[in-house]
């Protein structure tokens, strides 16, 4: 199989999991297979990239232990994006930036927006600006106006997961994401190409992936945004798998200065993956 691309490429969305972990309490998952990340390394050396970024899961709420474990294991080939709660301590912060994370993640699927503007979060979202963290949003495209200014208010760099969630039924036309188009100005949203079955049916993924890429090529330029597989998958295993993930990519981007970019450039420098060039 040819490699995904050549130099120091990222893969900068995957989980890692095992059956029988505590599961958080409210949860909209519970998977009955494994992750692990033997099975995830392999996956990037057949496919030619050298990093991987883990994202703590939903169903394992705040427990990011097992992630560690894994940065822990291979530390130069990868990045963790933790969920934290506001009153976390300094050092427990501090612990997690030491083993590799670079970011805190909001999965609002299904759950409330916190009040962002609350003295806890203001606290939370000031400690991780000073570690040099993003904050990563996962949440449907309409809801994105209930976040995004408050998070730009606080100084955050600000990671939009899959395609910023737009409504299937709408796609690009989706009010949602135009909005999300629009923040491209702000100069600290960057967007993943990731997931598009989250987004489209199946068979649609290519074409609407690339219509909503193109536009998003257009608003933000490569320079700000990444490729993900979104590995294993959760939820849609039935629909997708790494080589398909990959293909995606090739049906969205064919510019290759582009897909440099998106696939080295930018995350190896938002990740803080060091000593890599594009």
């Amino acid at each position: 199989m040819p490699p995904l691309a050549t130099g120091a490429a990222v893969d900068t969305h995957a989980h890692v999991f095992q059956q029988g972990l505590a599961l958080a309490d409210t949860r909209r998952h519970t998977p009955d297979y494994d992750a692990t990340l033997a099975d995830y390394l392999a996956l990037l050396d057949t496919h030619g990239l050298r990093h991987g970024v883990l994202v703590q899961p939903s169903f394992l709420g705040t427990d990011n232990r097992y992630l560690l474990e894994a940065l822990r294991a291979a530390p130069d080939r990868l990045r963790g994006v933790v969920v934290v709660a506001p009153g976390i301590a300094d050092a427990e912060l501090q612990a997690l930036a030491d083993a590799g994370v670079v970011g805190m993640r909001l999965n609002l699927i299904g759950l409330p927006v916190p009040d962002l503007a609350a003295s806890g979060w203001q606290t939370l979202l000031a400690r991780v600006n000073a570690l040099g963290w993003h904050v990563e949003v996962h949440l449907q495209a309409a809801r994105l106006p209930d976040v995004l200014p408050a998070l730009l208010a606080a100084g955050c760099r600000v990671v939009v997961d899959h395609f910023g969630r737009p409504d299937p039924a709408l796609g690009v036309a989706d009010p949602g994401f135009q909005y999300l188009l629009q923040q491209a100005d702000s100069g600290r949203v960057w967007v993943k190409l990731s997931a598009p079955y989250r987004n489209w049916p199946a068979a649609d993924c290519a074409a609407s992936g690339r219509q909503a890429a193109g536009q998003l090529l257009t608003a933000y330029s490569a320079d700000r945004l990444m490729w993900g597989s979104d590995w294993p998958h959760t939820e849609h295993r039935h629909l997708a798998s790494y080589p398909a993930a990959t293909q995606w990519l090739d049906a969205w981007i064919d510019d290759p200065t582009q897909r440099r970019a998106v696939l080295s450039g930018t995350p190896l420098q938002l990740f803080q993956f060091q000593g890599d060039n594009p």
